[in-house]
Formats: C-alpha cells, sequence, structure tokens
C-alpha cells in the first residue's frame, strides 16, 4: 500500500491552513477551509479504500477500520452540534442588527431617548443570551430534532448496515450503530441534554495510538493509513468545537477549550508538525482570550474570530449605554460603535451560509464513506 501521495496531500493541505495571518486563524472563512481540507483528505481515504478492498479482509485491518467506522458516528454527533451553534450565532448577529438599526444616523445626526432605549434592550438581550448560552453551551437548540437534510439515495446503499442495531436519539457516544438508509435521519437529530463535546472527544482519541511496526506489516500499511485519517478526524472536530459554543453539559469550557484531548503524531509524518503547530496557537489562543477577562462574562461562546468581536463590541457597548443620561445622543459618540457592528453583521451574513454549507457536505461525507466501508467489511 502506497501511502505516499496520501500523506503528501494531507501534508499541503494542513500546510496551507498554518500558513496563515494570525487574524485569520479561527476565521469563519478560516473554518470553511479547514473542513476542506478535510473532505479533501476524507475524499483520498475512501478512494484507497475502494482501490485496495483486499485488505480490508485482513482481520489486523477489519480491526482498525471498525475502529475508525465507529469513530466517525460520534464525529456525526460533533457536526451537528456544529449546526446548532451556527443557529445560535445567528440568533446573536439578529439582535446585533437591531442595535445597527435603532442607532442609525442617516436621517438624523442624533439619537433620540426612543432609538436608544431600542438600541439597549437589544443590547441586553444579546448579552443575557450570551451569557446563557454560555452556561448552557448551546442547550437552547438541543431539543430540536435537526437534521441535515440527508435524502435516501444518500445512503440506500448502506441500508442493510445497521446490523440490528437502532440509533436512538440522544447522541451516538460509545455507540456502534449502523448509518443505514432507515436511521440516517437518527443520526443527525440534536444530542440530549447528558451529551457532552469534549467527552465524545475523548472517546474518539481512546486508544487512538500510532500502530506498532508488526501491525503495520500485517496490514499492508493499511494501519497507517487508518492512523492517519482517525487523526486528522479528532483535530479538525477538537477545533470546531474549540471555536463554536457546543454542548458540553458535564465539563467547563476550560477543558475543551484548553486540550483535554492530547495529541501525539509521531514526527515521521510529513504533516505532523503542521498540525501541532495549528493545535499550539489555538491552545494559545485560548490561553490570551481567558487572560483577557472572558472567562468571567461570554467564554464558552467559542473561540471563533468573528463571536470574540461580537463579545468585545458587547461589552464595550455595555460599559458605553451605562454612562449616556443625556438626549439627543450626538452621532460621532455612537459611529465607531455602529461600524463596528455593521462590520461584524456583515461578515457572519456572508460567512455562515457558506460555513453551514460545507458543514452539511462534511457531515454527509463522513455518512457515506462509513456506509461504504461497512459495506465492503461485510462482503
Amino acid at each position: 500500500l502506497n501511502l505516499d501521495s496520501f500523506q503528501s496531500q494531507v501534508f499541503s493541505r494542513f500546510n496551507n491552513l498554518s500558513s496563515i495571518n494570525p487574524d485569520e486563524l479561527l476565521s469563519i472563512s478560516w473554518m470553511v477551509k479547514l473542513l476542506d481540507a478535510f473532505n479533501g483528505c476524507l475524499d483520498d481515504f475512501r478512494l484507497i479504500l475502494s482501490d485496495h478492498k483486499d485488505l480490508l479482509l485482513k482481520p489486523a485491518a477489519d480491526k482498525y477500520a471498525t475502529e475508525y467506522f465507529d469513530r466517525a458516528i460520534k464525529a456525526m454527533d460533533i457536526l451537528n452540534a456544529a449546526r446548532d451553534a451556527v443557529e445560535t450565532i445567528r440568533t446573536w448577529e439578529k439582535h446585533m442588527e437591531i442595535i445597527v438599526s435603532a442607532l442609525d444616523t442617516e436621517r438624523t445626526r442624533t439619537i433620540g431617548e426612543g432609538q436608544f432605549r431600542r438600541a439597549r434592550k437589544a443590547l441586553m438581550d444579546l448579552a443575557l443570551m450570551m451569557v446563557h448560552d454560555k452556561d448552557s453551551n448551546g442547550s437552547i437548540f438541543q431539543n430540536r430534532n435537526r437534521s441535515f437534510g440527508l435524502k435516501s439515495h444518500d445512503s440506500s446503499s448502506s441500508s442493510s448496515n445497521n446490523n440490528g442495531h437502532h440509533h436512538h436519539r440522544g447522541g451516538s457516544s460509545g455507540s456502534s450503530g449502523g448509518v443505514g438508509g432507515g436511521h440516517s435521519r437518527s443520526l443527525s437529530w440534536s444530542v440530549s441534554n447528558s451529551w457532552s463535546a469534549s467527552k465524545q472527544l475523548a472517546s474518539i482519541a481512546s486508544a487512538l495510538v500510532a500502530p506498532r511496526p508488526n501491525d503495520v506489516a500485517a496490514t499492508e500499511g493499511f494501519a497507517v493509513l487508518v492512523f492517519s485519517m482517525s487523526s486528522i478526524l479528532l483535530f479538525v472536530l477538537w477545533v470546531v468545537v474549540a471555536a463554536f459554543p457546543c454542548q458540553d453539559s458535564s465539563s467547563s469550557s476550560d477543558h475543551h477549550r484548553g486540550g483535554l484531548v492530547q495529541f501525539s503524531i509521531p514526527r515521521q509524518f510529513s504533516w505532523s508538525a503542521a498540525v501541532s503547530s495549528l493545535h499550539g496557537r489555538i491552545v494559545e489562543e485560548w490561553k490570551q482570550r481567558r487572560k483577557g477577562g472572558r472567562s468571567s462574562t461570554t467564554s464558552g461562546g467559542g473561540l471563533l474570530r468573528e463571536i470574540g468581536r461580537m463579545e468585545r463590541c458587547v461589552m464595550v457597548m455595555s460599559d458605553a449605554v451605562d454612562g449616556v443620561h443625556r438626549f439627543p445622543i450626538p452621532e460621532e459618540e455612537v459611529r465607531g460603535h455602529v461600524d463596528e457592528l455593521s462590520s461584524i453583521c456583515e461578515g457572519c451574513r456572508d460567512g455562515l451560509d457558506p460555513l453551514e454549507r460545507k458543514l452539511r457536505e462534511t457531515f454527509r461525507k463522513v455518512v457515506s464513506c462509513r456506509a461504504e466501508g461497512v459495506e465492503l467489511l461485510r462482503k
């Protein structure tokens, strides 16, 4: 099994992701690129599986493949949590638009008391929502029966691959249920109150160690391929959980933001340096924001760059409105804040739809890859 091309592609993709301006890291546009890189790796992985079906017949290779496909089920839950998080951010952005509209000075050069009160109410509502979502880690969406809109033909070939397991609502932690056509929708349901993003990551990371030389030989290199794809999957999901306000019912945001999952990628993998660099930079970003005081207010909302801008703007504007006692308010006193809010809203409007589409695409690719792999194992 020649893995050089696969490893080279992984290196190229993640090296490009790490060679960016610091201000771009963890932005919406960068997250789209991250998911795009993962999707490319997954496509290459699927192609290798398809071209080397005979390897899956080996008992040792079967074990590695099964472990990866179990991790894929857990990945679906995290991708769903990220989808709900996008909806949370959209709700925040709508409140910011209300503030911008209330403080519009295009027609008048001053802000009247009525405009100010509307803006202040929207600002206070937004601040309360962001604090609530920090405390509940997105739980306001956890009871929604949300689907990525899988069509029956997306997984029709896997309708017999559920192996008798019925994947129930409430997440897939520890489950090895299938993704057959009759159950693919249940796999995309929002998770239960007890579901935890950090625990899900820890479950994916469990027993993920570099294969020993004898395992590499016994599987003709297949063990290396699966370890590589599993490590890439784990890293991308860790970034997703760090970036978005994902539900984490049983652990503090410190845990899943600060590196609960340990990455141990041997140096002989050409892409290990790029992934390790990104991991270190993201952990440092978490530490810097925590030092900046976010942990006492809205920290836990995610490390996404746009969320950070929202939080800072809300804090500054909250302080500003507390100091207003006279009306009308001159335009120059609010113009800077309104311009910043408008910029954030524009970034969210332009970026959230492509991000959601990319999350949807990633989810479907994970489902399809697992369905195809399980089908190969059954033959």
